[in-house]
């Protein structure tokens, strides 16, 4: 796993020695900046994996860079370490109280900064890691729930997930971004838990009243993962919020169109509606497979991005896969 690893010095020299002995630690992605002001802008955008800060700095020192550092939500459990003399022991007290994690002493001796900068970044590793293996429960428990309101959904939410990542393989993306869609694309219809049962289980046609409340399921999703520190709940918030969104921009929530919605949303969208039009339901039965290939093609450019249309089909072998392999039965129920 890439880590990035911020340092904060005024003084070039020191930011060079320290830069040197950072770039010789495997995985790691270095940030340098000489002023406090630049490194808390920075921060306020991206969230660092551990922090070096020299305390001696003028304008704003490393305590008060410190102070405003731990006032950041995302910043709460990033290790912070401050380079500080030998001599300075009230400092050091100061700074654990604001919420330093640890400290190097100058003159920095090389095989020891590193050690200590590679286990607070080892550390870190395994947190988030922790913090992944959670999200990925809560996500898998929540979408379980989602699809046992209504059992005719079959094993529609596996076999999405696995068109989904399949499309993503064809796109190109890296492994550990198919390995999170996998993971974030079951929760696409999370938010139908807040959906009354007389409108989501209906078998006929809905109002125009019930459609709007049954729309509204993509931003109860969405507000229910937005905020996670977690990559997978990000990426779910995002596939809840805009799987129902149109690349011709005629979609919804918020009408977004093209690249403005992001590519994990457009991939699900064609994921999803492919296995909608592939399953029996108790309003419809499901659709000759060439029928539903030939939607695809029709809505290429309009309902979905066409790249990822393209990416569909031609990886069609491994989607025909899932497809018979994962088949519900006559129902609509999971075989």
């Amino acid at each position: 796993m890439d880590m990035t690893v911020l340092l904060v010095d005024d003084n070039e020299t020191n930011l060079l020695l320290l830069a040197h002995m950072v770039r010789r630690i495997d995985g790691c992605r270095l940030v340098a900046m000489t002023e406090s002001q630049s490194a808390l802008h920075w921060c306020r955008f991206n969230t660092p994996d551990l922090i070096l800060t020299d305390y001696m700095m003028p304008d704003m020192d490393g305590m008060a860079l410190l102070r405003e550092l731990r006032a950041m939500p995302q910043l709460a459990d990033v290790p912070i370490v401050m380079v500080t003399a030998s001599d300075m022991q009230g400092v050091r007290q100061d700074a654990l109280a604001l919420g330093a994690t640890d400290f190097l002493t100058e003159p920095l001796e090389p095989a020891e900064t590193r050690a200590r900068i590679n286990n607070l970044l080892r550390l870190r590793e395994a947190q988030q890691r922790l913090r992944e293996s959670a999200a990925q429960d809560l996500i898998m428990r929540l979408s379980r729930m989602a699809e046992s309101r209504d059992q005719a959904t079959g094993r529609h939410l596996e076999r999405m997930a696995q068109y989904s990542c399949i499309i993503a393989a064809q796109l190109g993306l890296d492994e550990h971004v198919q390995e999170l869609l996998l993971l974030a694309a079951p929760m696409h219809d999370i938010g139908k838990v807040a959906i009354p049962d007389h409108v989501l289980l209906k078998p006929g046609r809905l109002s125009v009243e019930e459609f709007d409340t049954m729309q509204s399921h993509a931003v109860r999703g969405a507000e229910f993962l937005r905020g996670s520190s977690s990559p997978l709940l990000e990426m779910a918030y995002h596939i809840a919020m805009t799987h129902h969104e149109k690349f011709d921009g005629s979609g919804y929530p918020n009408g977004l169109a093209g690249e403005a919605i992001p590519l994990v949303g457009r991939i699900v969208a064609v994921a999803d509606v492919f296995d909608a039009l592939t399953s029996a339901r108790p309003y419809k039965p499901a659709w000759p497979l060439e029928d539903a290939l030939a939607y695809l093609q029709e809505q290429r450019g309009r309902h979905f991005d066409p790249q990822v249309v393209d990416a569909f089909f031609a990886a069609r072998e491994e989607i025909m896969a899932v497809y018979l392999q994962l088949r519900d039965g006559p129902q609509g129920l999971a075989q």
